[in-house]
């Protein structure tokens, strides 16, 4: 009888050739967990194809894995011991079956690493001990295999015992068990062994029953992974899995990246019993709230108190796996949790080899190499990073439908911007203006408006805008442009270009942009602010008032422009994270306005922009009383 009703789910990982696929036919065979019939299946194929029985048969579901002798998927198996239920994922060897086992891997709580005792530690054994470091899983056994074919020396088990822990070690990993195995004899699986009188350990079964992943996820702060939102009987009814904590009736939820909160009334359960007051790590639930709250799939839902960190900034630690190697500015679609969201590479910062664990600089990531990178992504989004939370704190990376590379999240370096968008001041009021928007548009003849100018360095943001600024000023307008290098010698002198500092850069010209707007000003800003996020956030600071302007020019006809020498700078070196050279820029998704210096003089860019200004700023547009042009009122006044 199962004393343990937590399904653990462990991932079986090991070089080519090590026996995993033997030591989990011969592991299903010695819990009783094959079906009925399978032996006798086996045994004639096995006869009927002139080959000796082989354990690895049992995982072998497709015909052409029997041809080729390998493993070529990701295969999931669930067996029972006498403590709880197990689900074994076993991962492929081969380098081009890697990305099988990272998403197998992906979902584990705990590995078996498989060594033979012969061959001893190889390249595969290193990279699947890197890569399960990297996706975050620290439940570890080694198994030494096929120890008969070494006559059971526990010498020889000693010195590769010492290898493998020598090599977890150094890339910060402990193997909670080693264990000498023969998979074929069934030797140490699910019992002992008389011909290793010399191992006084548990065996493979037993070191399973000792693996409780689920104690460290229950003293975990909450984090509810929202999977959908289900309607059903008039009762709206968020559905998703409590990945760390616990969760009862009466608490409240706060949700990420929303930070809207409402109360738990219910937790639903099916089919139809008594409704549980309490679920755990691990558990698939239904709630229902006291609020009709905006939730939606990806949201994640915590207690008030240890929130996630919430950014659009991250790191990440990838294995990558396809054959476009990775370079800054490339685009892919992240899985964090249920959290699906685009991400661009920002930086590369090193790249790792896993034999000799020696690290580069790179300017980009080729198949089958680890890295350490910094992601951006397009929204705000909950993180956990790995080290606080390794259930939360893992990524998937896909290039359209394809898997492409995983890892673990880092936040090192990277700002939580939950504190910097939470206000740190109280006791502030709204307070009522006494000169009404209306008073100020009937004053100046025109109403207050942001023109957000972005594109790369070169493309002539700071040129248009001067000059846009000079022939509407002649046109009667009161404007004025808030231009990127005269911003960072006075409110912004504090600020450097990490990418925080450029995310705060851009928040407080937004802010200060739409003041200006607000006070009836006609704002011009000229800003690379080469992240979409900023830029939406800066709309949201005037979301009526706001026109995004993209200065459109490709990198080659910007780099050779360089009026400052900047892009000379870059590419030597002399300046990092520079944008289009080693830090990316995103086009706008929808600008308002597209300007193309690349193909056009300024003199016509110049007039496309006061002519899309004039359109949207003229007082009395749309109304009765006509287009009154700022011009005719200033004649009129003075």
């Amino acid at each position: 009888m199962k004393q343990n009703t937590q399904t653990l789910r462990v991932v079986i990982v090991g070089h080519v050739d090590h026996g995993k696929s033997t030591l989990i036919g011969r592991l299903l065979h010695d819990t009783d967990s094959l079906p009925d019939g399978k032996m006798e299946e086996i045994e004639a194929s096995c006869k009927a194809r002139g080959v000796p029985f082989e354990w690895s048969f049992v995982l072998d579901a497709f015909q052409a894995e029997r041809d080729q002798a390998v493993t070529i998927d990701t295969t999931q198996i669930r067996f029972q011991s006498e403590m709880r239920d197990c689900v074994i994922i076993d991962a492929p060897g081969h380098r081009e079956f890697l990305k099988n086992m990272i998403s197998g891997a992906a979902e584990a709580d705990a590995a078996i690493l498989v060594v033979d005792a012969a061959e001893g530690v190889q390249e595969q054994t290193r990279r699947h001990a890197y890569l399960l470091k990297m996706l975050g899983i620290e439940q570890i056994a080694v198994v030494i295999n096929k120890i008969d074919k070494t006559n059971y020396s526990s010498e020889n088990f000693d010195a590769v015992s010492k290898d493998v822990k020598d090599y977890l070690a150094s890339i910060g990993l402990h193997a909670s068990f080693v264990v000498p195995i023969s998979a074929r004899e069934g030797d140490m699986i699910a019992r002992g062994s008389d011909k290793m009188d010399w191992y006084t350990g548990r065996n493979l079964i037993g070191v399973l029953d000792s693996f409780d992943p689920k104690a460290a996820d229950m003293a975990a702060p909450l984090r509810f992974a929202v999977q959908d939102v289900y309607r059903f009987e008039e009762k709206r009814i968020l559905v998703g899995r409590i990945e760390t904590g616990s969760l009862k009736v009466g608490d409240t939820l706060f949700f990420s990246p929303t930070n809207e909160q409402a109360k738990v009334t219910s937790i639903e359960s099916w089919p139809e019993s008594e409704a549980p007051q309490e679920v755990r790590a691990g558990e698939s639930v239904g709630v229902t709230l006291d609020q009709k709250i905006f939730v939606e799939r990806g949201h994640i839902g915590s207690h008030t108190q240890n929130l996630p960190m919430l950014s659009n900034v991250f790191k990440a630690g990838l294995f990558w796996l396809s054959n476009k190697a990775l370079s800054v500015g490339n685009s892919y679609t992240a899985r964090i949790g249920t959290m699906v969201t685009k991400v661009t590479v920002q930086s590369i910062e090193r790249v790792i080899d896993t034999e000799s664990l020696a690290s580069e600089e790179a300017a980009q990531v080729e198949r089958n190499r680890m890295c350490e990178v910094t992601l951006r992504a397009r929204q705000m989004i909950p993180i956990d990073p790995y080290m606080e939370n390794a259930r939360m704190g893992r990524v998937v990376l896909y290039d359209k439908d394809s898997l492409v590379g995983g890892g673990m999240i880092s936040m090192q370096g990277c700002q939580d911007q939950r504190v910097s968008l939470t206000p740190k001041s109280e006791n502030i009021f709204s307070v009522n203006y006494l000169v009404t928007q209306k008073m100020r548009q009937e004053r100046y003849g025109h109403s207050g408006a942001v023109f957000w100018f972005t594109g790369l360095s070169g493309a002539g943001k700071s040129t248009l805008a001067m000059a846009v600024e000079k022939d509407l000023f002649e046109r009667g307008y009161n404007t004025y442009v808030l231009d990127g290098d005269n911003v960072r010698h006075g409110l912004n002198s504090d600020l450097g270009f990490s990418a925080e500092d450029r995310t705060e850069n851009i928040r407080r010209v937004g802010e200060v942009a739409a003041l200006q707007a607000d006070s009836g000003l006609v704002v011009l800003t000229a800003f690379i602010s080469p992240f979409q996020v900023d830029r939406d956030r800066a709309r949201g600071a005037a979301p009526e008032r706001f026109h995004e302007i993209y200065i459109k020019a490709d990198l080659e006809t910007c780099e050779s422009r360089d009026i400052k020498g900047l892009y000379k700078k870059a590419r030597a070196g002399q300046i990092k994270d520079f944008t289009g050279i080693d830090s990316p820029y995103e086009a706008p998704d929808n600008p308002d306005l597209v300007v193309d210096t690349q193909n056009h003089d300024i003199e016509t860019c110049v007039q496309q922009i006061v002519s899309y200004i004039e359109d949207h700023v003229s007082a009395g547009k749309g109304k009765e009383d006509g287009n009154i042009k700022p011009e005719k009122i200033l004649s009129v006044s003075g």
